[in-house]
């Protein structure tokens, strides 16, 4: 007879299922609403807690998890970015290559032409380009925002005023 299941360990037990639901069904329409079913928790604590436990959204998780196979097959087949594109589950080749860019760092067209990052043990990538879920990452300003425009002074400014 095993012991009762502390209350942490049962939601983990259910985030791995839904995740490993999107791991298995990357290509399909997965939504939120059934995932979170899956997991056995309403859709907003489904998205926070997978956000607690995993470092980052369903959506980006599913996300990448269709980047990473796309790397695959645009390295080791012959198919065009389009149809690696429609075979990984994106529905829009702007947002698949969009996607691509932001995760990989370089379009596709340019992984497949080789002007990729230098070859590296799986396990290092693996480790890079997934977010901590540990708070050691460091935090990076919003792409978005200019701290010039708001008024905020440079750290040298600052610095120099002391």
């Amino acid at each position: 007879m095993s012991p009762e299941l502390s209350p942490t360990v049962e939601r983990n037990r259910r985030l791995l299922k839904a995740r490993d639901e999107m791991d298995r069904l990357y290509r399909e329409e997965l939504d939120v609403k059934g995932l979170a079913a899956l997991a056995e928790m309403s859709e907003a604590h489904f998205i926070r807690s997978f956000k607690e436990v995993f470092g980052e959204t369903p959506h980006r998780y599913l996300q990448r998890r269709r980047v990473e196979r796309a790397m695959y097959l645009l390295r080791e087949q012959e198919s065009s970015v389009t149809d690696v594109c429609f075979d990984v589950g994106f529905n829009s080749l702007g947002t698949f290559s969009r996607t691509f860019k932001e995760i990989v760092g370089v379009s596709p067209a340019a992984y497949r032409s080789g002007k990729r990052p230098a070859p590296v043990p799986s396990c290092f990538i693996s480790s890079w380009t997934r977010p901590s879920s540990f708070g050691e990452a460091q935090r990076r300003d919003s792409p978005y925002s200019d701290p010039t425009a708001a008024g905020a002074e440079s750290p040298e400014a600052t610095e120099a005023t002391r």
